[in-house]
C-alpha cells in the first residue's frame, strides 16, 4: 500500500454492500463448493488459520495480518484446529457462523469509517439481511424451516397450490427458463380458477421480498441470461456458475444435488 494514499475512499451504504456480497460469496465457495480443497488446507499442524474472503469474489486460508492494529477487523483464529476434532458438518457450521460475524463486521466498520448515519446503517443493514446468511446455507436450516412450513400449509388447506418449479431431472433441465415467481403462479391460479392467497404465503421463503427466486449459493436473483438448475434433495436453485454446472452437463444428470446436501451426505457417511 502506498503510504501516502488514503487508507479508504469514501463508500455509499450501496458499495459497501457489493464487497460484502463479494465476500460472503468467496466464503460460501470455500464452505460448499471447494470443500475438500478447504479442508485439507485447514492442517491442524499449522498455526493460527483463518478465512478469508475478498472483494473478487475468492476465498483464502492464511495466517492473520502481522500489523496491530490491522487494516481490517481479522476472522477468527484457529479455525483449523477444531477440525479432527469435530464431524465435520458441525465443524463447516461453527466456521460459517465466525464468517458471518466477520463479514459483518467489516461492514460496519466500513460503516463507522465513512461516517454512515442511522438511515444508512439501516439500509447498509436491510441489504445484507436480505440474504440468508453463511450459516443457513451450509447447514441447510432456512431449507428445513421452508420444507416445514410447506407441509403445514399443504395440511391446512386443501387449496395450496402445489405446482412445483422443473428441477434437473426433469424434461426442462438444462434450459433458461427461471423459476416462477409469484407473477406467474398468480396468473396461472386465474386461469384455472383456483385462489393464490395460501400458495403466496407458501412461496414466501423460497423467493425474495420482491417475488423473485434466490440463488441457494449467492443469495441474488434470477437474470435472463443465466442458467439455472434445481437440486433434487432440497428443491432451492443455483446459479450453474455458482455450483459450477453447465447446462451441457446438466443434459446428463438425472438426479442433481447441490453441493450443501452432497457434503452433508458424506458427513453422515
Amino acid at each position: 500500500m502506498d503510504p501516502g494514499a488514503p487508507m479508504f475512499a469514501r463508500k455509499s451504504p450501496e458499495e459497501v454492500f457489493k464487497d460484502f456480497r463479494a465476500r460472503r460469496t468467496g466464503i460460501l465457495k470455500a464452505l460448499t463448493i471447494d470443500v475438500d480443497k478447504f479442508y485439507q488446507e485447514c492442517d491442524p499442524e499449522k498455526d493460527n488459520l483463518c478465512l478469508y474472503g475478498f472483494p473478487d469474489e475468492n476465498w483464502q486460508v492464511d495466517l492473520p495480518a502481522e500489523e496491530v492494529p490491522p487494516e481490517l477487523p481479522e476472522p477468527v483464529l484457529g479455525i483449523n484446529f477444531a477440525r479432527n476434532g469435530m464431524k465435520q458438518k458441525d465443524w463447516l457450521a461453527l466456521v460459517a457462523v465466525h464468517s458471518d460475524s466477520w463479514l459483518l463486521s467489516v461492514s460496519f466498520y466500513f460503516g463507522a469509517r465513512f461516517g454512515f448515519d442511522k438511515e444508512s446503517r439501516d439500509r447498509l443493514f436491510s441489504m445484507i439481511n436480505s440474504l440468508p446468511t453463511i450459516y443457513e446455507v451450509v447447514t441447510g436450516v432456512a431449507t428445513d424451516n421452508k420444507k416445514q412450513h410447506k407441509e403445514r400449509s399443504s395440511n391446512g388447506s386443501s387449496k395450496v397450490n402445489n405446482k412445483s418449479a422443473p428441477k434437473a431431472g426433469n424434461a426442462t433441465k438444462g434450459s433458461r427458463v427461471p423459476p416462477p415467481t409469484h407473477e406467474e403462479e398468480d396468473e396461472e391460479n386465474i386461469d384455472r380458477g383456483e385462489g393464490g392467497e395460501e400458495e403466496g404465503e407458501e412461496g414466501e421463503e423460497e423467493e425474495g421480498r420482491d417475488g423473485t427466486t434466490l440463488c441457494g449459493a449467492c443469495g441474488e436473483s434470477y437474470g435472463t441470461d443465466e442458467f439455472w438448475i434445481c437440486c433434487d434433495v432440497c428443491e432451492n436453485w443455483f446459479h450453474g456458475k455458482c455450483v459450477r454446472i453447465t447446462p451441457a452437463r446438466a443434459q446428463h444428470i438425472k438426479h442433481y444435488k447441490c453441493p450443501a446436501c452432497s457434503n452433508n451426505k458424506r458427513a453422515r457417511a
